[in-house]
C-alpha cells in the first residue's frame, strides 16, 4: 500500500480515500441545537418564538439547555442575548443568539449560576469576534488598531477566567496542599527555598 497524496491510498492498484480504506467511520448523530426565531418589534427588541413546533415542547428545551426550571430566567435570558449576542453593523441577529444558544447548550449548565457564567462566556465571545473582525481591517488607523487590539486581549483573557471559573464551580474548587517535613538533628543545617547550582539561594 503506498501513499499518493496524504488523504490518498493506492491498494491494490485503486486509488481510494483513507477512510475508504479503514472502512467508515462510525457517524455519531448528534441532536439539533435548540433554536429561537426572532419576530423583530422594534430595531433593538425581538420576540423570541419556537422555529417550528410546539410551544410547550420547545420552552421545556430551552430550560434544559439553560440548566433552569424558571420560565422568566429563561425568558430574562433570551432577551440579554439579544442585547448582547449581535453581529457587527448589525440590529437583533437570529443568527447571534442561535449561535450564542448552541454554545450555551453545549456546555450543559447545572443551574442558574452556572447558566450566568457560559452566558457570559456565549457573549465574550461575539464580542471578541467582533472586535477581531474590526480589527483585521485596520479602520482608523493605527491608534484604532491598538484600541481593538486592547480590547480583543482583554475580552480573550475575561473568556480565560470564566472558562476557569466554571471549571471551579464544577470540580468543588478543590486545592491540592501539599505539606512537607523538615527534620533538622542537632549539628545539622537546612535550607529553605529554592536553591541555584551556582550556589546563590
Amino acid at each position: 500500500m503506498a501513499e499518493i497524496g496524504g488523504s490518498f491510498v493506492c491498494k491494490g492498484g485503486k486509488v481510494m480515500s483513507l477512510i475508504e480504506s479503514q472502512g467508515q467511520l462510525p457517524v455519531v448523530a448528534k441532536k439539533a441545537s435548540v433554536r429561537v426565531k426572532l419576530e423583530r418589534i422594534d430595531c433593538n427588541v425581538s420576540r423570541s418564538l419556537p422555529p417550528e413546533g410546539d410551544q410547550h415542547i420547545w420552552m421545556e428545551r430551552l430550560k434544559a439547555a439553560l440548566g433552569t426550571a424558571s420560565i422568566e430566567f429563561v425568558d430574562a435570558t433570551l432577551y440579554q442575548l439579544q442585547a448582547a449576542a449581535r453581529l457587527p453593523n448589525s440590529g437583533v441577529s437570529e443568527i447571534a443568539v442561535n449561535a450564542a444558544l448552541a454554545m450555551i447548550e453545549s456546555e450543559q449548565p447545572r443551574g442558574e449560576t452556572e447558566c450566568a457564567i457560559v452566558i457570559q462566556m456565549a457573549c465574550l465571545h461575539s464580542a471578541t469576534m467582533a472586535v477581531l473582525g474590526r480589527l483585521g481591517g485596520g479602520h482608523g488607523g493605527d491608534r484604532h488598531v491598538v484600541a481593538a487590539a486592547t480590547a480583543a486581549s482583554r475580552l480573550s483573557r475575561s473568556f480565560a477566567i470564566l472558562v476557569e471559573t466554571l471549571r471551579r464551580l464544577r470540580s468543588g474548587g478543590s486545592q491540592v496542599i501539599r505539606i512537607e517535613r523538615v527534620e533538622v538533628k542537632e549539628g545539622g543545617q537546612a535550607v529553605i527555598g529554592n536553591i541555584n547550582k551556582s550556589g546563590g539561594l
